[in-house]
């Protein structure tokens, strides 16, 4: 004797449950993928095209005023067993005497992550020597970006790639 076990039939009903069921996870998952990429999205570099276009010729001036100056500027950037980094600059004119009298602001930018950036204030703490300290900055590749200003007339822009272990 042999028992038969019954088979189930596939019907229209089955078909369209399977159906709905794994269109239901896809449009789930790219939902979930969506709104994970939106809520990790860096950001854009400038928020108007437009508005940074007309400040171009600015930016221009700007730079070739500072190319005549001549000025020598060099950045020693320290790291401390904490964790912490210390940014040293020193400002020289071109006939080799030390700037004095500038107001130095230093940004660490993650070249990937704008959220990731971190200013530093640098003092004058020598004749031509601007120091700062930022605490806890990670390791790996970031944009040095040093500005120095005179009576708010910005003087000196640099922007150079770093690697910190």
């Amino acid at each position: 004797m042999s028992t038969r076990v019954p088979s189930r039939q596939l019907t229209g009903v089955h078909v369209l449950l399977m159906l709905v069921a794994f269109f239901g996870i896809v449009i789930a998952v790219n939902v979930t993928m969506m709104k994970l990429a939106i809520a990790t999205l860096p950001g854009t570099e400038v928020d108007s095209a437009y508005s940074a276009s007309l400040g171009y010729e600015k930016e221009i001036a700007a730079a070739r005023d500072q190319d005549g100056r001549k000025w020598e500027v060099g950045a020693h950037i320290e790291r401390l067993a904490d964790g912490a980094a210390v940014l040293q600059v020193e400002a020289r004119d071109n006939a080799g005497r030390p700037v004095t009298g500038l107001k130095f602001e230093g940004r660490f930018e993650r070249p990937t992550d704008k959220r990731a950036d971190l200013a530093v204030t640098l003092e004058e703490v020598g004749i031509g020597i601007y120091r700062g300290q930022i605490e806890a900055i990670a390791p790996g590749q970031w944009d040095l970006v040093l500005e120095g200003d005179a009576k708010g007339r910005r003087m000196f822009l640099s922007k150079n790639r770093v690697v910190l272990n």
